[in-house]
């Protein structure tokens, strides 16, 4: 099981600015990591507080093959001067360990993560509580 993360922000609270966000990070997201919804485990979606026109996950299910991933949102934690009207996400997906993940920041959000912009290495031996031994 591999995790990727992704972000995005919307222009405006509305209906339509959301859905292009969310479609746009969810094509790049499939694209990048050749991702296909029959081996997602699950989403999470984060929305900052300024964003309450629809769910994410309501958009994502409108995608082909995506109304029987199970889908949550929440509301991202309030951060005083933190990125406004920006949507997250978690996808937890059975992947290939041998290939990279592409965790995808667009728009605003990319400031979030510029060190991400790149493949992630698959750490190979997972670590422990007390270190690798």
């Amino acid at each position: 099981m591999r995790a990727i993360r992704g972000a995005t922000t919307a222009s405006e609270n509305t209906l339509e600015a959301m859905r292009e966000a969310v479609m746009e990070l969810m094509d790049e997201l499939e694209k990048r990591n050749q991702l296909h919804p029959s081996n997602i485990i699950s989403v999470t979606f984060t929305v900052t507080r300024d964003l309450d026109a629809i769910f994410p996950a309501a958009i994502a299910r409108q995608r082909p093959n995506w109304d029987c991933v199970a889908m949550l949102d929440v509301q991202q934690m309030y951060v005083q001067g933190s990125l406004e009207r920006c949507i997250r996400l978690l996808i937890h997906a059975y992947l290939p360990a041998s290939e990279p993940i592409y965790h995808t920041y667009l728009r605003h959000a990319a400031q979030l993560r510029p060190d991400w912009s790149l493949p992630q290495a698959f750490i190979t031996k997972p670590r422990n509580y007390e270190g690798n031994r």
